[in-house]
């Protein structure tokens, strides 16, 4: 049996202010095997990005247990959580993210010198050339496009070999042509990794790539969707 690699029970989270109280989340439950890929929709402020936020230990629930690999996010510290999220997770984002002092190359090789790792210098450019940027690897993000961006994004998210990805939006800042470039190396990556996959999207193609949709309104899990893909 495939191992449970993220648990979600009962998630719910709310923003108190001094007018009312803001359940962005409420009561959201389930689960992601080793390997498998879900996807997460809804209309804008649905609670979709709170979720993968949650799910991530970026933040903390109100009320509910999130489990990563078997450690309770929720009952952890951020330098605990931190160091989870280092040991286990890559992140592609819809905004890139990359650190515009640093080449394509160093970008890549930050989440391993984290770790104090050394001699990084040859894996990440292997990861650039898998991604299609072998003549990019002195370039700085200020210097490369949207698509190019991402793909050293997509590098950088794999460099640790992460056991869940979690993608927010990765194709949203990009056309058409690099949206199916991306996509296709997203999916493909995750295959050949077995990685499991937790991506947030407003794009129904994307979803339907996935093995799983979740279906998000009003902070709530309103409907499950399970796909027979090959």
């Amino acid at each position: 049996m495939p191992e449970t690699v993220l648990q979600a029970e009962g998630l719910t989270k709310i923003y108190k202010s001094a007018e009312r109280d803001l359940t962005v989340l409420d009561n959201v439950s389930f689960e992601a095997k080793e390997g498998t890929s879900l996807s997460i929709i809804g209309p804008s402020g649905s609670g979709k990005t709170t979720l993968l936020g949650l799910c991530a230990g970026l933040d903390v629930p109100s009320s509910g247990t999130i489990s990563l690999m078997g450690f309770k996010l929720n009952k952890m510290d951020e330098d605990d959580r931190a160091y989870i999220r280092n040991k286990f997770v890559g992140f592609v984002f819809q905004n890139f993210q990359l650190l515009p002092t640093l080449t394509a190359l160093e970008n890549v090789m930050i989440p391993l010198e984290l770790r104090g790792d050394r001699n990084v210098g040859q894996l990440a450019k292997d990861l650039l050339a898998r991604v299609g940027l072998s003549e990019r690897f002195n370039h700085y993000p200020s210097q490369l496009s949207g698509g190019e961006q991402q793909r050293v994004a997509m590098a950088r998210a794999f460099i640790t070999s992460p056991r869940i990805l979690f993608a927010d939006e990765p194709t949203g800042n990009l056309d058409e042509e690099n949206a199916h470039q991306i996509t296709d190396l997203l999916f493909g990556m995750n295959r050949e990794e077995k990685t499991t996959l937790v991506l947030v999207t407003h794009n129904l193609e994307l979803a339907q790539k996935t093995q799983r949709i979740l279906q998000m309104k009003g902070g709530k899990l309103v409907n499950e969707q399970i796909l027979n893909l090959a």
